[in-house]
């Protein structure tokens, strides 16, 4: 009985850590119409490391702790407002992102390629929700926008560089993993 709590509390201070690690990440960022952040790095790390279950809840205790005002988003800032943006559908697109590399982890198991697919499809989720909320939000503050130049403008640029973030993820995941004994 004792193991199992002892677990648990390892697990809650891994998520936590993690959540921390995708705030981290966040306030290295170039400003942009989306911001290029390094939090897709961080909720591919999460998940990667710690597994679908409590990656995807790393993910979920990062945007609570933005949603509830503390400075965890790009640029420092927090909050509801930030989530109701403009870009804070990709910020709510990344649970999303955590929950297909979740179904897919009984299926990817630690093959690579089969990871590397489960990122690429999470993260097609996460654009095309992001991208969907952009142009709600952006239409009923400034007009409509085709779907062609939201994806140019909050899209297509950003591709090589989750590219980069998602080899870097696999990089570092299978050691992390291996030096925290969580998978």
């Amino acid at each position: 009985m004792e193991k199992n709590a002892k677990l648990k509390t390892r697990d809650m201070a891994y998520i936590a850590l993690f959540a921390v690690l995708m705030a981290i990440c966040s306030w290295i960022s170039i400003p942009a119409a989306v911001p290029f952040t390094l939090q897709t790095f961080g909720v591919f790390l999460a998940v990667g490391v710690l597994g679908g279950k409590r990656g995807t809840l790393a993910v979920a205790l990062y945007l609570l702790m933005g949603a509830v005002g503390l400075p965890v988003f790009a640029g420092f800032s927090g909050g509801a407002g930030v989530l109701l943006g403009s870009t804070g559908g990709y910020i709510v697109g990344f649970v999303f992102l955590a929950l297909v590399m979740w179904a897919m982890e009984r299926w990817a198991e630690s093959k690579t390629w089969r990871v590397v697919l489960s990122m690429v499809l999470g993260l097609i989720v996460c654009y095309a929700f992001g991208t969907a909320w952009f142009m709600l939000v952006y239409a009923r503050a400034t007009g409509p926008v085709g779907l062609l130049t939201a994806l140019g403008w909050c899209v297509l640029p950003y591709i090589p560089v989750d590219a980069v973030k998602m080899a870097l993820a696999l990089a570092i995941r299978k050691r992390l993993a291996a030096a925290i004994r969580i998978r």
